[in-house]
């Protein structure tokens, strides 16, 4: 069975106010293109097809476009919502679609529930495990711990127990929208801590033949059975160095797993150009990058005059501007806030409040208390959003 793995469309995103609307429609374009051409069997889309609970109505309009189109191909497509989208929302109607063959697993419930689709070799069962907020589904798993890997191992619990009672030959695929241990972020994912704890072990998914994962949006391989897609476009500069891609599988007979990356159009790169301002404006090897969005660092000791309106007139598509002077020996000059924050935690960054305004930091229980506000608010949101309105 030839499977096409993508996830994290993230439809109606921006990239610093511009819209992706166009580029995202390019990307469906393809995507159903490889469908017909590379005579896909079923298309995963492992989570986050919006980018918030409630997206804009010319994104809505896009994912209708993209899935009357699958439907026409008549190639089965199983999707599962992601931590940016609302659960309730993308499910609505999710029985009627799936008349059309648009398989939408939205409910935790009934994540043991598979999609099954046969080939000459027999069935494939298609599980679908949608972001699992874990203080929204503890009850549902019966877990005691707040964690991810309490209610993902709970719900892979549940997709084993069915998988047992199919024929010997059936095997299996799991979507799953999580951060896998192994994986590497990039900025433009929102953060999905719980307890101080992020990642949840590759080992959890054990006894099934594909995982097809989403949330971090490099395309990356945990194990020859466990990949990130990652997303068809790069939503942050961090992501400029990535070579975006959906992944072909071919899954044999016997569960045997052979992938493959296929290419997506890249619309305008990305370049994170460094520099004084005169350097980035004379450089002739910066050619290449005129056409491309642009976060421009200057490291002139003093901030030049009106840095963002000559950039733009030889790329006229920048986007960012960093101000980074270089230090020089003996300079202490600080770094910016920015500079400061990049990388860090809201965990790490309460801790460090503590430390600067009290003059030490926060003892055990302080953390725990600091980690449990910050998962109270975090899931507050998750509520919030699914009910339509902004944390």
């Amino acid at each position: 069975m030839r499977i096409l793995h993508t996830s994290d469309w993230h439809l109606g995103r921006s990239l610093h106010r511009v819209s992706m609307l166009t580029a995202q429609s390019v990307f469906l374009d393809h995507l159903v293109t490889t469908v017909h051409e590379r005579e896909v069997d079923a298309v995963l889309v492992a989570g986050d097809v919006y980018d918030r609970a409630v997206p804009p109505l010319a994104a809505v309009e896009l994912f209708d476009r993209a899935l009357h189109r699958l439907a026409a191909e008549g190639v089965p497509t199983v999707m599962i919502s992601g931590n940016h989208d609302s659960a309730r929302r993308l499910g609505v109607g999710a029985g009627l679609i799936e008349r059309a063959g648009i398989h939408l697993r939205t409910d935790p419930a009934r994540c043991h529930v598979p999609v099954v689709l046969a080939d000459g070799h027999g069935d494939v069962a298609f599980y679908g495990l949608p972001y699992l907020e874990p203080a929204l589904v503890k009850d549902e798993f019966r877990t005691e711990r707040v964690r991810h890997e309490a209610v993902i191992g709970a719900a892979m619990d549940r997709v084993r127990a069915d998988l047992a009672s199919r024929a010997t030959a059936t095997r299996s695929v799991v979507l799953a929208h999580a951060f896998v241990a192994g994986g590497e972020p990039s900025d433009s994912e929102r953060d999905i801590t719980v307890g101080g704890v992020a990642a949840v072990p590759s080992g959890i998914f054990h006894g099934v033949d594909y995982v097809a994962l989403g949330h971090l949006h490099g395309c990356q391989t945990i194990t020859e059975r466990i990949r990130y897609s990652g997303s068809p476009l790069a939503y942050s500069f961090s992501e400029a160095a990535h070579r975006k891609t959906m992944w072909l599988i071919d899954l044999g007979p016997g569960g045997e797993v052979a992938a493959e990356r296929v290419g997506v159009p890249v619309p305008r790169p990305l370049a994170r150009l460094r520099g004084s301002l005169e350097e980035l404006l004379g450089d002739p090897s910066l050619d290449r990058h005129e056409g491309s969005f642009v976060e421009a660092a200057l490291t002139d000791p003093v901030r030049p005059a009106e840095p963002m309106a000559r950039l733009a007139e030889r790329f006229p598509h920048v986007l960012s501007l960093l101000f980074e002077p270089e230090r020089t020996d003996g300079d202490d000059a600080p770094v910016s806030y920015a500079q400061r924050l990049a990388g860090r935690s809201e965990q790490q960054i309460a801790e460090d409040f503590v430390a600067h305004v009290r003059g030490g930091g926060p003892d055990g229980r302080e953390r725990a208390v600091l980690r449990d506000a910050f998962d109270e608010v975090r899931v507050e949101d998750a509520v919030h959003e699914g009910a339509g309105r902004r944390g």
